[in-house]
Protein backbone atom coordinates (compact mmCIF):
# COMPACT_ATOMS: atom_id res chain seq x y z
CA UNK A 1 0.00 0.00 0.00
CA UNK A 2 1.64 3.35 -0.85
CA UNK A 3 1.36 6.11 1.51
CA UNK A 4 -0.96 8.09 -0.21
CA UNK A 5 -3.30 5.09 -0.51
CA UNK A 6 -3.21 4.90 3.28
CA UNK A 7 -3.37 7.78 4.65
CA UNK A 8 -6.49 8.29 2.53
CA UNK A 9 -7.71 5.70 3.54
CA UNK A 10 -7.18 6.48 7.23
CA UNK A 11 -8.37 10.15 6.99
CA UNK A 12 -12.43 8.48 5.06
CA UNK A 13 -12.60 5.78 7.67
CA UNK A 14 -15.75 5.61 9.79
CA UNK A 15 -14.58 3.28 11.95
CA UNK A 16 -13.49 5.68 14.54
CA UNK A 17 -17.25 6.89 14.77
CA UNK A 18 -18.81 3.39 15.55
CA UNK A 19 -18.21 3.28 19.38
CA UNK A 20 -21.30 2.84 20.23
CA UNK A 21 -23.03 4.79 23.84
CA UNK A 22 -19.09 6.50 24.24
CA UNK A 23 -19.65 10.49 23.79
CA UNK A 24 -17.08 12.56 22.96
CA UNK A 25 -15.09 13.86 26.62
CA UNK A 26 -12.29 15.81 27.80
CA UNK A 27 -11.06 12.10 27.99
CA UNK A 28 -10.04 12.28 24.73
CA UNK A 29 -8.45 15.51 24.20
CA UNK A 30 -4.86 15.86 23.24
CA UNK A 31 -3.16 16.38 27.28
CA UNK A 32 -5.53 12.95 28.30
CA UNK A 33 -3.33 9.79 28.53
CA UNK A 34 -3.14 7.05 25.91
CA UNK A 35 -1.75 3.49 25.80
CA UNK A 36 -0.44 1.39 23.21
CA UNK A 37 0.43 -1.88 24.07
CA UNK A 38 2.73 -3.94 21.10
CA UNK A 39 2.40 -7.69 21.58
CA UNK A 40 5.09 -9.36 19.54
CA UNK A 41 4.06 -12.90 18.78
CA UNK A 42 6.77 -15.63 18.51
CA UNK A 43 8.78 -14.65 21.73
CA UNK A 44 11.26 -11.70 21.80
CA UNK A 45 14.90 -12.70 22.90
CA UNK A 46 15.21 -9.92 25.44
CA UNK A 47 19.11 -11.10 25.25
CA UNK A 48 19.79 -10.05 22.21
CA UNK A 49 16.84 -6.88 21.72
CA UNK A 50 18.74 -5.44 25.71
CA UNK A 51 22.06 -7.64 25.87
CA UNK A 52 23.44 -7.76 29.53
CA UNK A 53 26.73 -7.32 28.03
CA UNK A 54 28.26 -6.45 31.94
CA UNK A 55 27.34 -9.34 33.09
CA UNK A 56 30.30 -11.85 33.29
CA UNK A 57 28.49 -14.79 32.46
CA UNK A 58 27.02 -13.27 28.92
CA UNK A 59 29.57 -13.59 26.65
CA UNK A 60 30.33 -17.05 27.38
CA UNK A 61 27.02 -18.48 27.57
CA UNK A 62 25.87 -16.55 24.21
CA UNK A 63 28.49 -17.82 22.38
CA UNK A 64 28.30 -16.11 18.61
CA UNK A 65 24.70 -13.94 19.44
CA UNK A 66 27.02 -12.15 21.74
CA UNK A 67 27.52 -8.57 19.57
CA UNK A 68 30.03 -7.41 21.98
CA UNK A 69 30.03 -4.55 24.23
CA UNK A 70 29.19 -1.11 23.34
CA UNK A 71 31.77 0.67 21.39
CA UNK A 72 32.18 3.66 18.76
CA UNK A 73 31.61 0.49 15.72
CA UNK A 74 28.67 0.97 13.89
CA UNK A 75 27.86 -2.26 14.67
CA UNK A 76 27.88 -2.43 18.33
CA UNK A 77 24.95 -2.45 21.16
CA UNK A 78 23.91 0.96 22.18
CA UNK A 79 25.06 1.78 25.86
CA UNK A 80 22.41 1.93 28.43
CA UNK A 81 24.41 1.75 31.44
CA UNK A 82 27.07 -0.03 32.90
CA UNK A 83 25.37 -3.19 32.26
CA UNK A 84 22.88 -3.01 29.94
CA UNK A 85 22.87 -1.94 26.07
CA UNK A 86 20.14 -1.80 22.87
CA UNK A 87 20.95 -3.87 20.03
CA UNK A 88 22.08 -1.57 17.13
CA UNK A 89 19.28 -1.79 15.49
CA UNK A 90 17.20 0.02 17.93
CA UNK A 91 18.82 3.60 17.49
CA UNK A 92 16.10 5.77 17.85
CA UNK A 93 15.02 3.92 21.22
CA UNK A 94 18.17 4.63 22.13
CA UNK A 95 17.84 8.66 21.62
CA UNK A 96 14.61 7.88 23.53
CA UNK A 97 16.48 6.53 26.14
CA UNK A 98 18.51 9.32 26.50
CA UNK A 99 15.80 11.77 26.05
CA UNK A 100 14.29 9.97 29.14
CA UNK A 101 11.31 9.12 27.00
CA UNK A 102 12.32 5.16 27.12
CA UNK A 103 12.64 2.30 29.43
CA UNK A 104 12.76 -1.71 29.48
CA UNK A 105 12.11 -3.92 32.04
CA UNK A 106 14.15 -7.51 31.70
CA UNK A 107 13.40 -10.66 33.01
CA UNK A 108 10.09 -10.77 32.96
CA UNK A 109 7.63 -13.71 32.47
CA UNK A 110 3.94 -14.79 32.82
CA UNK A 111 3.21 -16.93 35.80
CA UNK A 112 2.77 -19.86 32.81
CA UNK A 113 6.16 -21.56 32.32
CA UNK A 114 5.03 -23.78 29.41
CA UNK A 115 6.70 -23.69 26.15
CA UNK A 116 3.55 -23.75 23.89
CA UNK A 117 3.35 -20.16 21.62
CA UNK A 118 -0.45 -20.37 21.81
CA UNK A 119 -0.87 -21.55 25.34
CA UNK A 120 1.68 -18.97 26.51
CA UNK A 121 0.35 -16.37 23.97
CA UNK A 122 -3.49 -17.07 25.62
CA UNK A 123 -1.78 -16.35 28.94
CA UNK A 124 -0.62 -12.93 27.87
CA UNK A 125 -3.96 -11.35 26.27
CA UNK A 126 -6.54 -13.14 28.97
CA UNK A 127 -4.19 -11.91 31.92
CA UNK A 128 -4.27 -15.33 33.72
CA UNK A 129 -2.16 -18.22 35.15
CA UNK A 130 -4.18 -20.12 32.52
CA UNK A 131 -4.92 -20.53 28.67
CA UNK A 132 -7.97 -21.63 29.70
CA UNK A 133 -8.52 -18.89 32.46
CA UNK A 134 -10.60 -16.49 30.45
CA UNK A 135 -12.18 -15.70 27.31
CA UNK A 136 -11.71 -12.04 27.69
CA UNK A 137 -8.61 -10.06 27.50
CA UNK A 138 -7.03 -7.78 30.22
CA UNK A 139 -7.03 -4.98 28.01
CA UNK A 140 -10.47 -4.58 27.36
CA UNK A 141 -11.49 -5.33 30.98
CA UNK A 142 -8.99 -2.44 31.33
CA UNK A 143 -10.89 -0.11 29.04
CA UNK A 144 -14.18 -1.48 30.72
CA UNK A 145 -12.95 0.19 34.33
CA UNK A 146 -12.16 3.81 32.72
CA UNK A 147 -14.95 6.11 32.18
CA UNK A 148 -15.71 7.06 28.62
CA UNK A 149 -12.23 4.79 27.57
CA UNK A 150 -12.38 3.46 24.00
CA UNK A 151 -10.31 0.91 22.40
CA UNK A 152 -9.24 0.18 18.95
CA UNK A 153 -7.10 -3.36 17.90
CA UNK A 154 -5.23 -2.47 14.47
CA UNK A 155 -6.07 -6.09 13.32
CA UNK A 156 -8.94 -7.23 10.97
CA UNK A 157 -9.98 -9.66 13.44
CA UNK A 158 -10.14 -9.10 17.04
CA UNK A 159 -7.67 -10.69 19.20
CA UNK A 160 -8.30 -11.81 22.38
CA UNK A 161 -6.41 -9.37 24.55
CA UNK A 162 -9.45 -6.80 22.90
CA UNK A 163 -12.44 -8.86 23.90
CA UNK A 164 -15.02 -8.59 26.22
CA UNK A 165 -17.79 -6.21 27.16
CA UNK A 166 -15.84 -2.37 26.62
CA UNK A 167 -15.98 -0.85 23.00
CA UNK A 168 -13.21 -1.87 21.32
CA UNK A 169 -13.05 -1.45 17.20
CA UNK A 170 -10.50 -2.69 14.98
CA UNK A 171 -9.07 -1.45 12.04
CA UNK A 172 -6.50 -2.82 9.22
CA UNK A 173 -4.86 -1.29 6.17
CA UNK A 174 -6.31 -4.27 4.38
CA UNK A 175 -9.96 -4.84 5.07
CA UNK A 176 -11.59 -7.93 5.19
CA UNK A 177 -8.17 -9.79 4.61
CA UNK A 178 -6.82 -12.08 8.37
CA UNK A 179 -2.94 -11.63 8.10
CA UNK A 180 -0.84 -14.61 8.52
CA UNK A 181 -0.67 -14.74 12.05
CA UNK A 182 -4.04 -14.16 12.95
CA UNK A 183 -5.16 -17.26 10.76
CA UNK A 184 -2.53 -19.38 12.76
CA UNK A 185 -4.58 -18.31 15.97
CA UNK A 186 -7.31 -18.95 14.56
CA UNK A 187 -6.43 -22.54 12.92
CA UNK A 188 -4.56 -22.89 16.79
CA UNK A 189 -7.90 -22.12 18.43
CA UNK A 190 -9.14 -24.38 16.19
CA UNK A 191 -7.48 -27.62 16.93
CA UNK A 192 -6.83 -26.61 20.77
CA UNK A 193 -9.63 -29.36 21.99
CA UNK A 194 -7.43 -32.06 19.84
CA UNK A 195 -4.06 -31.90 22.14
CA UNK A 196 -2.73 -34.52 19.23
CA UNK A 197 -3.47 -32.37 16.18
CA UNK A 198 -2.58 -29.02 18.81
CA UNK A 199 1.05 -30.29 19.16
CA UNK A 200 1.39 -31.19 15.39
CA UNK A 201 0.37 -27.42 14.03
CA UNK A 202 2.79 -25.67 16.51
CA UNK A 203 5.77 -28.14 15.41
CA UNK A 204 4.69 -27.18 11.91
CA UNK A 205 4.86 -23.50 12.52
CA UNK A 206 8.07 -23.89 13.94
CA UNK A 207 9.77 -25.79 11.31
CA UNK A 208 8.74 -22.68 9.13
CA UNK A 209 10.09 -20.60 11.10
CA UNK A 210 13.34 -22.56 10.55
CA UNK A 211 12.86 -22.11 6.95
CA UNK A 212 10.49 -18.91 6.32
CA UNK A 213 9.24 -17.73 2.69
CA UNK A 214 10.65 -14.50 3.75
CA UNK A 215 9.37 -13.30 -0.05
CA UNK A 216 5.52 -13.36 1.38
CA UNK A 217 6.73 -12.12 4.91
CA UNK A 218 5.78 -8.17 4.21
CA UNK A 219 5.82 -6.81 7.72
CA UNK A 220 3.53 -3.93 7.59
CA UNK A 221 4.60 -2.80 11.24
CA UNK A 222 5.85 0.87 10.93
CA UNK A 223 2.74 1.19 8.89
CA UNK A 224 0.52 0.05 11.46
CA UNK A 225 1.91 1.54 13.97
CA UNK A 226 1.44 4.98 12.42
CA UNK A 227 -1.82 4.37 12.12
CA UNK A 228 -2.38 3.76 15.79
CA UNK A 229 -1.00 7.09 16.18
CA UNK A 230 -3.12 8.82 14.06
CA UNK A 231 -6.19 7.42 15.41
CA UNK A 232 -5.09 8.08 19.22
CA UNK A 233 -4.11 11.78 18.46
CA UNK A 234 -8.29 12.36 16.77
CA UNK A 235 -10.26 14.15 20.23
CA UNK A 236 -13.17 11.61 18.89
CA UNK A 237 -10.73 8.74 18.34
CA UNK A 238 -9.40 5.98 21.36
CA UNK A 239 -7.24 6.28 23.80
CA UNK A 240 -6.08 2.86 23.85
CA UNK A 241 -4.67 1.22 21.12
CA UNK A 242 -3.38 -2.45 20.48
CA UNK A 243 -0.81 -3.46 17.62
CA UNK A 244 0.63 -7.03 16.82
CA UNK A 245 3.47 -8.24 14.81
CA UNK A 246 4.36 -11.51 14.12
CA UNK A 247 7.53 -13.20 13.30
CA UNK A 248 9.48 -13.31 16.43
CA UNK A 249 10.08 -16.92 16.73
CA UNK A 250 14.01 -16.87 15.92
CA UNK A 251 14.88 -20.59 15.77
CA UNK A 252 17.33 -20.12 13.01
CA UNK A 253 19.47 -17.43 11.95
CA UNK A 254 18.61 -15.43 14.88
CA UNK A 255 21.53 -12.65 14.44
CA UNK A 256 19.63 -11.52 11.09
CA UNK A 257 16.45 -12.27 11.28
CA UNK A 258 16.75 -9.59 14.39
CA UNK A 259 18.66 -6.89 13.12
CA UNK A 260 15.50 -6.25 10.47
CA UNK A 261 12.56 -6.98 12.68
CA UNK A 262 14.14 -4.82 15.56
CA UNK A 263 14.65 -1.90 12.73
CA UNK A 264 11.29 -2.39 11.65
CA UNK A 265 10.06 -1.99 15.62
CA UNK A 266 12.05 0.61 15.85
CA UNK A 267 11.12 2.34 12.95
CA UNK A 268 7.08 1.69 14.35
CA UNK A 269 7.89 3.51 17.74
CA UNK A 270 9.73 6.72 15.48
CA UNK A 271 6.47 6.49 13.47
CA UNK A 272 4.02 6.56 16.17
CA UNK A 273 5.60 9.31 18.16
CA UNK A 274 5.41 11.42 14.82
CA UNK A 275 2.02 10.44 14.12
CA UNK A 276 1.05 11.08 18.05
CA UNK A 277 1.82 14.60 17.15
CA UNK A 278 1.16 16.89 20.70
CA UNK A 279 -0.75 13.65 22.40
CA UNK A 280 2.94 11.96 22.48
CA UNK A 281 3.67 13.67 25.66
CA UNK A 282 0.76 11.88 27.17
CA UNK A 283 1.80 8.17 25.88
CA UNK A 284 2.72 5.25 27.32
CA UNK A 285 3.98 2.02 24.94
CA UNK A 286 4.13 -1.36 26.18
CA UNK A 287 6.16 -3.54 24.10
CA UNK A 288 5.75 -7.42 25.29
CA UNK A 289 6.09 -10.72 24.08
CA UNK A 290 4.69 -14.30 25.52
CA UNK A 291 8.40 -15.93 26.75
CA UNK A 292 11.74 -15.48 26.11
CA UNK A 293 14.57 -17.92 24.49
CA UNK A 294 16.97 -20.04 25.65
CA UNK A 295 20.32 -18.34 26.83
CA UNK A 296 22.34 -20.38 24.57
CA UNK A 297 22.34 -20.60 20.83
CA UNK A 298 20.79 -23.78 18.85
CA UNK A 299 22.64 -26.08 16.14
CA UNK A 300 20.67 -23.53 13.58
CA UNK A 301 21.80 -20.51 14.94
CA UNK A 302 19.04 -19.49 16.69
CA UNK A 303 17.57 -19.98 20.05
CA UNK A 304 14.88 -22.19 21.01
CA UNK A 305 11.50 -21.35 23.26
CA UNK A 306 12.68 -20.31 27.11
CA UNK A 307 11.40 -18.13 30.28
CA UNK A 308 12.20 -14.58 30.20
CA UNK A 309 12.21 -12.02 27.93
CA UNK A 310 12.58 -8.06 28.22
CA UNK A 311 9.23 -5.22 28.25
CA UNK A 312 10.19 -1.92 26.43
CA UNK A 313 8.64 0.96 27.30
CA UNK A 314 8.75 4.19 25.08
CA UNK A 315 6.24 7.29 25.09
CA UNK A 316 6.33 11.03 26.61
CA UNK A 317 4.68 9.42 29.71
CA UNK A 318 7.19 6.71 30.42
CA UNK A 319 10.37 7.37 33.27
CA UNK A 320 12.97 6.58 31.30
CA UNK A 321 16.46 6.67 30.94
CA UNK A 322 16.62 3.93 33.16
CA UNK A 323 16.18 0.09 33.48
CA UNK A 324 13.21 -0.99 35.83
CA UNK A 325 12.81 -4.24 37.49
CA UNK A 326 14.99 -6.89 39.33
CA UNK A 327 17.93 -8.45 37.05
CA UNK A 328 18.63 -11.88 38.60
CA UNK A 329 22.00 -12.45 36.45
CA UNK A 330 22.98 -14.97 34.11
CA UNK A 331 25.25 -17.05 36.47
CA UNK A 332 21.61 -19.07 37.43
CA UNK A 333 19.09 -20.43 35.41
CA UNK A 334 15.76 -21.38 34.80
CA UNK A 335 15.87 -25.39 33.84
CA UNK A 336 19.57 -24.65 33.70
CA UNK A 337 18.59 -22.96 29.83
CA UNK A 338 16.57 -20.15 30.33
CA UNK A 339 16.79 -16.16 31.99
CA UNK A 340 15.30 -16.48 35.51
CA UNK A 341 11.96 -14.91 35.21
CA UNK A 342 12.28 -12.01 38.27
CA UNK A 343 9.74 -10.05 36.91
CA UNK A 344 6.44 -10.80 36.50
CA UNK A 345 4.82 -9.32 33.17
CA UNK A 346 1.63 -8.73 35.04
CA UNK A 347 3.25 -6.27 37.89
CA UNK A 348 4.85 -4.04 34.89
CA UNK A 349 1.20 -4.01 32.72
CA UNK A 350 -0.20 -3.12 36.64
CA UNK A 351 2.32 -0.27 37.38
CA UNK A 352 1.81 1.61 33.85
CA UNK A 353 -2.33 0.91 34.18
CA UNK A 354 -2.31 2.43 38.00
CA UNK A 355 0.33 4.96 37.48
CA UNK A 356 -1.16 6.10 34.20
CA UNK A 357 -4.57 5.59 33.82
CA UNK A 358 -5.16 5.61 37.39
CA UNK A 359 -6.44 2.50 37.75
CA UNK A 360 -6.94 1.26 41.39
CA UNK A 361 -5.26 -1.66 42.75
CA UNK A 362 -8.36 -3.44 43.80
CA UNK A 363 -9.65 -3.49 40.38
CA UNK A 364 -6.52 -4.52 39.00
CA UNK A 365 -6.31 -7.46 41.44
CA UNK A 366 -9.65 -8.64 41.20
CA UNK A 367 -10.99 -6.83 37.68
CA UNK A 368 -8.06 -6.57 35.00
CA UNK A 369 -5.66 -9.49 36.03
CA UNK A 370 -8.19 -11.23 38.03
CA UNK A 371 -6.10 -13.71 41.56
CA UNK A 372 -3.14 -11.55 40.94
CA UNK A 373 -3.29 -9.78 44.68
CA UNK A 374 0.29 -10.91 45.47
CA UNK A 375 1.78 -9.32 42.27
CA UNK A 376 2.15 -5.52 43.21
CA UNK A 377 2.15 -2.87 40.33
CA UNK A 378 5.76 -1.84 39.23
CA UNK A 379 6.85 1.20 40.48
CA UNK A 380 7.85 4.31 39.17
CA UNK A 381 7.36 3.13 35.42
CA UNK A 382 5.43 6.39 34.57
CA UNK A 383 6.29 10.00 35.25
CA UNK A 384 4.85 11.18 38.74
Amino acid sequence: MERRQFLSLLAGTASLTLWPGVALTKAHQTQAPRLVVVVLRGALDGLSAIPPYGDSQFSSRRGSLDLGPPSRREDSPLQLDDTFALHPSLAFCHSLYRDKEFAAVHACALPYHGRSHFDAQDCLENGTDSPTGLDTGWLNRAVAALEDSRGLAISSSVPLIARGEAPFMTWSPTPGKSSPEELASLLADAYQADPMLSDAYEKALNAQQIAPNEGKNINQLPVVMEAAGRFLSRQDGPNIAMVQDNGWDTHANQNAVLKNKLRQLDNGIKAVKKSLGASWKHTAIIVTTEFGRTVAINGTQGTDHGTGSAVMLAGGAINGGKMHGKWPGLAALQDDRDLLPANDLRGVFKGVLAQHLKLDRKTLDNGVFPGSGKVAPMPELIHS
